[in-house]
């Protein structure tokens, strides 16, 4: 049984702890180390690794501290050039070739982002529980068969931006720079539905936007098309 937990999520900051029991990991590190052993009440010692998508600091902002205290980082040979950091506990891994940590057999997958090289990251365990994370990406070309956790992000709404561009509020070339780094909540609906389902027991929507998202309408979309337990932390 996979238990989630945000510790943070959005442009401040994104990390999420996720264990099937077993083995502990985090995804993502973009706060500091000394904020998630207080959002997880100090019991840091087990985790197995943290996962990194991207160089951007709200997803690794707290990397140095995480190598330092001796958790291991995969990421993506592009992620680790652009951060910059030489580390014998960072860990390079290859699109869509699976390596594994603890209990978990872990798959990279590109995804569609503004940086060097992104990934995103399909979790599987003994139990048969899969997890697919995604965020920072404004389209996901692969389908996958038999999900059971989905954390995908889903940041803006079409008819918001839009909405805030016509009154000034953002300018037009932010609008053009949004839709082409980030999900929106009409791209995660064709998504859904081009996806297997069926064993799908619940949903986390991650990195909403403050200003170009509505949570009522995303909820109230996903919920229409899936039919399973949403959580948007």
């Amino acid at each position: 049984m996979i238990e989630i937990q945000t510790l943070a999520t959005g442009s401040k900051g994104n990390c999420y702890y996720v264990t099937d029991g077993v083995t502990p990991i985090l995804i993502e590190c973009g706060i500091s180390f000394k904020q998630i052993q207080r959002k997880l009440n100090f019991e840091t010692t087990d985790i197995a690794a943290c996962l990194v998508t991207h160089e951007h600091q709200d997803h690794c902002k707290g990397l140095n501290a995480l190598l330092n205290a001796g958790i291991k980082c995969y990421m993506s040979t592009g992620t680790k050039d652009a951060i910059g950091i030489d580390h014998h506990r960072i860990k390079t891994v290859e699109n869509k070739k699976q390596f594994t940590v603890g209990t978990w057999t872990i798959l990279p997958f590109d995804v569609q982002h503004d940086v060097s090289e992104p990934f995103g990251f399909l979790l599987a365990n003994k139990d048969g529980d899969k997890l697919l994370f995604a965020t920072d990406t404004y389209y996901i070309k692969y389908k996958f068969q038999g999900l059971t956790h989905l954390m995908v992000e889903c940041n803006y709404c079409q008819s918001v931006l839009d909405a805030n561009v016509e009154s000034g509020r953002i300018h037009k070339s932010m609008r053009s720079r949004v839709m082409k780094s980030h999900f929106s909540l009409e791209n995660v609906l064709e998504f859904l539905k081009a996806n297997d389902l069926s064993k799908l027991q619940e949903i986390w929507l991650l990195h909403l936007s403050d200003s170009n998202s509505d949570e009522f309408l995303i909820r109230q979309e996903v919920a229409r098309v899936t039919g399973k337990l949403i959580h948007i932390p």
